[in-house]
């Protein structure tokens, strides 16, 4: 990745060779659809992140060498890229209600309450961080690959890792409290 915001799913000219786009859905959709439901916390948007990363990739010019690794991290680019054009999380009341009353299940409805209003504050803290350190953000947090994978993944060192993750942390604590207290 170069760092720029959405660079690969903008840059999502990818072929395939000898695989049919039939069978990259069958094997990666599912692991694609659950990265992007993870950080959007939206179903309806987990699914229009998947529906943009295969339709790009059906269109594509250039080959990919590593499918799976490409979908998943522009399916995470993707989610990452919704959050910030959207700023905040439209208010659906029905649209995770299976999610919401599974939630409420185990507390009272004020604590589930809390707990999907700090999703919401972390989501759009998350996506106001600068691209490549929220991707290692979600990387290490929500999809919890350690710090060798990730610098792997993104061809850095572990220490630009280690250190983008801790400005990182601390550039969220300080916008979740900012948040809560309603500075929007």
């Amino acid at each position: 990745m170069n760092g720029q915001e959405g660079a690969p799913l903008a840059a999502a000219s990818a072929t395939l060779p000898g695989i049919g786009l039939s069978q990259l859905f069958a094997e990666h959709h599912g692991r694609v659809l659950s990265a992007a439901y993870r950080i959007t916390g939206s179903m309806a948007d987990a699914e229009d992140v998947a529906q943009t990363v295969f339709l790009r990739v059906a269109s594509a010019n250039e080959p990919v060498t590593n499918p799976g690794s490409y979908l998943y991290r522009a399916a995470i680019n993707g989610a990452l890229d919704l959050l910030r054009r959207r700023k905040t999380r439209p208010v659906d009341p029905w649209g995770d209600a299976d999610s919401s009353a599974a939630e409420w299940r185990g507390s009272s409805p004020e604590a589930a309450l809390s707990a999907r209003e700090l999703g919401d504050f972390l989501r759009i803290a998350i996506g106001e961080l600068p691209p490549r350190a929220a991707e290692m953000f979600i990387l290490r947090y929500v999809e919890e690959h350690g710090n060798r994978e990730i610098a792997a993944m993104l061809g850095t060192s572990q220490a630009v890792v280690a250190v983008t993750l801790h400005n990182a942390r601390s550039r969220l604590k300080k916008r979740l409290t900012e948040l809560e207290r309603g500075k929007r």
